[in-house]
């Protein structure tokens, strides 16, 4: 059974990805807040309080539809904590409805057996716990002694993909913890990632020494070649606290939509745009995605990094791949490219007409229809 779940999971995300090959007009990636409320009160974050309700139900259900309409291929919730959403099953279960992949960003401190078989039952895809410390201290809870039960319960239970995101940054004491959590994640057979805590607005704060030491043991676990968390250039810049260019497509590619039903860019740039998603528009998503963010060069919002990366393989592919490939041999000079990735980068790279053949096989297959037009990259 969970073979097949895992099959027909990457089936979908292969078919995202080309959707997003194919259009440049539609959401990729939208975050969802379902409740701000949260259970714990982690010192360095800015994204709860302790006392709002949970978006009523019947709202957050036709934010997920509006979310459908504009063709949003990712819905994530988060939070605050969205496991404290009492129909959160019923949210997940509405967005596989809406043929998206349904997410959930939780510190995962309320998971048990039954919860989890829950979450299987409605049709999640994807879990992140994000976990600080080995033990817990008084800058957060979320530590690997107090959530390792669950983690256990999870490689039981879970029939959806879990990933393990270990920290470093400024507030982080124990640098060592975050390869142990994600050496603790590997061993479970979950995916893990790397988090670099970012400041108040989403901006860099630089790693130490000893933090990037650490960063770099981490990257030796290996990981998958498309691994967003290490094998984009981002984060060895945010590392090295040096500047990424690039183009943030916030407000068109990725939205962050808050308890209030406000579109905002993410979630340390609450307030732009303002708009209601019930009131935004395809104009909006590309009017807002192709705005300069003055915020961008040091920007640490991964999960922004990722929808950009997926408009770098649109517009720029074989630049965007060769990337990847001279940064994953300047780290093992011992590894040979994949037989995959040849046959794919001579299918859709090397020829315009055999790219074109093939990828009209393509869209056929997965039921996408080419978009002609193009984001700017500015």
């Amino acid at each position: 059974m969970r073979s097949w779940l895992k099959a027909n999971r990457r089936w979908r995300e292969a078919r995202m990805f080309v959707r997003a090959m194919a259009s440049a007009s539609h959401p990729i990636l939208a975050q969802v807040i379902p409740i701000r409320r949260c259970n714990l009160a982690c010192t360095y974050c800015n994204e709860f309080d302790k006392h709002s309700p949970p978006v009523p139900t019947e709202e957050m259900l036709k934010r997920i539809d509006k979310l459908g309409e504009l063709g949003t291929s990712i819905i994530t919730f988060s939070g605050g904590e969205p496991t404290l959403h009492p129909d959160l099953d019923d949210l997940i279960r509405r967005v596989r409805e809406r043929d998206a992949i349904a997410t959930v960003i939780t510190n995962g401190y309320l998971l048990t057996p039954e919860r989890i078989r829950r979450l299987n039952a409605a049709g999640l895809d994807y879990l992140q716990i994000s976990i600080d410390n080995v033990q817990p201290d008084d800058v957060s809870k979320k530590s690997l002694k107090v959530l390792d039960r669950k983690l256990e319960w999870l490689a039981e239970h879970a029939d959806f993909d879990v990933t393990i995101n270990s920290v470093l940054g400024t507030g982080i004491r124990q640098p060592e913890d975050a390869y142990q959590i994600a050496a603790r994640a590997r061993e479970l057979g979950f995916h893990s990632t790397l988090g670099i805590l970012h400041d108040g607005s989403g901006q860099l704060e630089p790693l130490s020494p000893s933090h990037t030491s650490v960063y770099e043991r981490i990257l030796g676990l290996g990981s998958g070649l498309f691994s967003f968390a290490h094998h984009d250039g981002f984060q060895r810049n945010i590392v090295r606290a040096l500047p990424n260019t690039w183009h943030c497509p916030a407000g068109g590619r990725f939205l962050y939509v808050c308890e209030d039903g406000l579109v905002h860019y993410c979630s340390q740039q609450r307030g732009y745009p303002g708009i209601p998603l019930a009131d935004y528009t395809r104009e909006d998503l590309i009017r807002e995605g192709a705005k300069p963010k003055g915020c961008a060069p040091f920007c640490t919002i991964s999960c922004v990094h990722q929808t950009a990366m997926l408009d770098s393989f649109r517009t720029q592919p074989r630049e965007t791949l060769a990337g990847i490939l001279a940064r994953r041999k300047e780290r093992d000079p011992s590894w040979n490219v994949p037989l995959s990735v040849r046959a794919l980068d001579w299918m859709f790279l090397r020829d315009s007409h055999v790219r074109d053949a093939f990828g009209a096989i393509v869209l056929r297959m997965f039921g996408a229809r080419r978009n002609p037009s193009k984001p700017n990259t500015s």
